[in-house]
């Protein structure tokens, strides 16, 4: 057995049953203690545009949402939920919502804690995350320590090689560029972003996410139009093979309800990284005084990332293997390009631009969240050099073919979310005082 082999079968079996459980069990145990913030989400949206007047903070609160929904609206909000719904069936997709309902409490949770437990440093720079709460909050500085590698080498796996070698791959399949180019570009592009540091990653994102996001749905709710004979059938096989033994209808077959509901909320968890820890990183920066305000704005990524854009996607997809049976649909990344080419003159461009614009976020997004881990060990003393290494990563990842790369990322990712979800099950009692406090006083 390689090392490849053998690290794509240790991150199998942690992101197995034990791992997606201890996940859900935490979004529910969270929802039901805080009594359901879901509620409060269209609130949260309105907050979510509004200046808190607060001057202590980095970037403005919207920066801080933009900047987190960078880091989560990826490669796997349109190619994940295609392979999310060729291994589980059309059922899928309703498990991968209802993860992130459930995620919505988890990511409230995640950013209070971070605003509460953040520190000022000595040139007013504002840093906290899940180290600081298990740190400050229950003085468990081992746990702190190992969030921070843990977040520092992820990194450079999903947030950037994955994402860089993603956009390699589609213009060369699509259009004959080599990767060594499109990896230049792409890294080049980066440069110009993150060597201005957190602000000018805050500014770009706050400029760049939302409309990207808004043209990605736009051009779905066209292609939901132009299947609208199907879009009905395409709901009820959503809802009926969520809850049947086998997927009925649409050609799918053989897919379980716990093999349904495992890929569906396996694909949602990693989507919207709610309870991942890596979102609460950028909301510790942003300008505010109140962590509930905060944190009801860090919500609404999860809201936006999969409630509605992963969502969107999986009814573009199943609609669109009812309206052209000769779409591959066992194979996720086929199913992709053939349901999106199926579609005149938008189709094959919105999928271009999906993936190349969220690939592309998602890489300055990580770029925060691992210099933060990186300054938490170090002080910033290597922080000019992370981002070159990161910056550097980025070229290579795009040039070169690194599966190993998608397996470890896949094992990083899960070693971070153990110690942030023990830091928010033990410290669940202060979510709900400092919820309840701001209830109050409002």
């Amino acid at each position: 057995m390689d090392f490849n082999t053998f690290i794509a079968n240790i991150a199998t079996q942690f992101w197995g049953w034990p791992m997606i459980l201890l996940l859900v069990g935490t979004h529910l145990y969270l929802t039901i203690r805080l009594r359901f913030p879901q509620r409060h989400i269209f609130r949260a949206i309105r907050l979510s545009v509004k200046r808190d007047k607060s001057t202590d903070g980095d970037i403005s609160q919207f920066a801080a949402l933009s900047t987190s929904l960078a880091a989560t609206i990826g490669t796997g909000n349109i190619v994940g939920v295609a392979t999310a719904v060729a291994l589980g069936g059309p059922g899928a997709v309703f498990w991968c919502w209802i993860a992130g309902i459930l995620g919505i409490a988890t990511k409230y949770s995640e950013a209070l804690l971070a605003v509460k437990y953040r520190v000022k440093t000595s040139d007013g720079t504002m840093l906290g995350g899940p180290m600081y709460a298990l740190e400050r909050g229950l003085g468990w500085k081992p746990l702190a320590v190992a969030f921070s590698v843990f977040t520092a080498f992820a990194a450079f796996g999903i947030g950037n090689s994955v994402q860089s070698n993603a956009i390699s791959l589609l213009f060369n399949h699509a259009y004959g560029v080599p990767e060594v180019l499109t990896g230049a570009v792409v890294a080049a592009m980066a440069a110009l972003v993150i060597l201005f540091g957190v602000k000018g990653i805050g500014r770009f994102c706050t400029a760049f996410v939302p409309p990207m996001a808004l043209l990605y749905v736009v051009g779905c709710c066209y292609i939901l139009i132009v299947n609208r004979e199907f879009v009905w059938d395409a709901l009820c096989l959503i809802c009926r093979c969520a809850f049947t033994p086998s997927a009925a209808g649409g050609g799918f077959a053989g897919t379980t309800i716990m093999l349904t509901a495992r890929y569906g909320i396996a694909r949602g968890l990693f989507s919207n990284e709610s309870g991942m820890g890596s979102a609460p990183i950028v909301a510790a920066a942003a300008k505010t005084e109140d962590p509930v305000r905060q944190a009801m704005i860090s919500s609404t990524g999860t809201f936006w990332d999969t409630v509605v854009i992963c969502a969107m996607t999986g009814l573009v997809l199943v609609s669109s293997i009812l309206a052209y049976p000769d779409i591959d649909y066992h194979n996720g990344g086929a199913m992709t390009r053939m349901a999106f080419e199926k579609i005149p003159v938008v189709g094959a461009p919105l999928l271009t631009f999906g993936i190349v614009s969220f690939a592309f976020s998602t890489i300055l997004g990580w770029c925060y969240y691992g210099e933060r881990a990186m300054e938490y060990l170090t002080g910033k003393r290597f922080l000019v050099a992370y981002r070159i290494l990161y910056i550097a990563v980025c070229f290579a990842g795009a040039v070169f073919q690194l599966n190993i790369v998608w397996n470890l990322a896949d094992l990083l990712n899960g070693l971070m979310a153990i110690p942030n979800l023990i830091s928010l099950l033990f410290l669940s009692g202060v979510i709900v005082a400092e919820t309840k406090k701001s209830i109050h006083s409002n």
